[in-house]
């Protein structure tokens, strides 16, 4: 696969964690940025599909109204306090 060149500047203790790691598995510094930006970038499209199948969800009036959850998270903390108070 074709590679193109990024550059960026990173404060000298992330130069050093970068280097300590590449060294640790035994590989370049570049391989363990690119495998940093390929699992942040991973992470954040998974999150930002999440959030439009939300948003979606929503606009198709699938969501559950705030009093709802808040009611249902009282219940959970009653529950899970009960839980701990018979413990003692």
């Amino acid at each position: 696969m074709p590679t193109n060149t990024i550059t960026i500047r990173a404060d000298s203790e992330v130069a050093r964690q970068v280097a300590e790691l590449a060294k640790a598995m035994d590989r370049p510094r570049t391989w363990v940025i690119e495998e940093a930006l390929r699992q942040y970038i991973a992470t954040q499209a998974w999150q930002i599909e999440g959030i439009r199948e939300a948003q979606a969800a929503l606009g198709r009036g699938e969501g559950i109204p705030f009093e709802q959850v808040m009611e249902e998270m009282e219940a959970l903390i009653q529950d899970t306090a009960g839980v701990h108070d018979s413990a003692k």
